[in-house]
């Protein structure tokens, strides 16, 4: 795997390239440092090696870290991460809480079973041919199906890969406004996530969870668009009905819907009962 570190449009992982931007090029953060480190820690227990691709100081600063990093220090991050700002109202990923987004047939069966599970899990289907699949765009290796995965709580970009599999293709401008059609949203506390057991850090996503996550342990809430309440509701589990949040979608695109979802899963802590539909 190789390392790409500069001032790119945003961070991610792509065909065998992990692209680290940095919200103030070319100033690295410990917390940017600290993501690097948990890439690499991630793809060494797979079996895969890393070649870091960045300036002499950039390098000169995750070789001064390291030391402490190796020792089990740990830093928490930032209220909000700058290194995406599309989202127009934030223009950072706030980081108290993390999502994980369904299509509305695949929250069906997550409510049956009340689990999220990784797509190994999920699908019944081994690591090796998930990866082999055309959907696999990202070229992901085979590893990745083994978890479940995490987008920070105002991102949208678990929604718009409910609309690329939907479409059968990556969505346009149109498709994420006139005929945007959301997702089921399961939000956690990322403070608590964090504590789970098989939690893992591995330095692109928020974190991801191997194999299951029991909803009644750990889910905050779960936002459900209220034209999907009649197909949903009959599956959802007495323990889960307290965080089953029914919202409309008023939202011009996904980006309004992203802000709205997450200002409302913020609020549901305060809120009783959770089950009601919200205008």
């Amino acid at each position: 795997m190789k390392i790409k570190i500069g001032n790119f449009e945003i961070t991610e992982c792509w065909d065998g390239v992990f692209y680290k931007k940095l919200a103030q090029y070319p100033y690295i953060s410990t917390w940017e440092i600290q993501t690097i480190l948990d890439f690499i820690r991630y793809e060494k227990r797979n079996g895969r090696t890393c070649e870091i691709e960045a300036e002499e100081k950039i390098l000169h600063a995750i070789d001064r870290y390291k030391p402490d990093y190796e020792q089990g220090k740990r830093i928490s991050p930032p209220s909000k991460i700058e290194e995406c700002t599309a989202c127009p109202k934030y223009k950072g990923c706030m980081t108290d809480f993390v999502c994980h987004t369904s299509s509305p047939e695949n929250a069906i069966k997550i409510m049956d079973s009340g689990s999220l599970l990784s797509p190994v899990l999920a699908r019944s289907i081994r690591a090796s041919e998930l990866a082999k699949e055309a959907r696999n765009a990202a070229n992901d290796p085979e590893d990745y199906f083994d978890y479940v995965m995490f987008a920070w709580g105002n991102c949208q970009a678990g929604d718009r890969l409910v609309m690329e599999r939907k479409l059968g293709r990556f969505p346009n401008e149109e498709d994420l406004s006139r005929y945007f059609t959301p997702g089921v949203r399961f939000f956690f506390r990322y403070d608590k996530l964090t504590h789970h057991p098989d939690a893992t850090f591995e330095g692109v996503l928020p974190l991801k969870v191997k194999n299951e996550i029991v909803l009644k342990d750990w889910v905050w809430a779960i936002i459900v668009p209220t034209i999907y309440r009649q197909a949903l509701e009959p599956h959802i589990p007495e323990d889960l009905k307290s965080k089953v949040h029914y919202v409309q979608n008023d939202c011009s695109n996904i980006w309004e819907w992203s802000e709205k979802v997450y200002e409302y899963a913020k609020n549901c802590g305060s809120q009783s009962p959770a089950y009601r539909i919200d205008p």
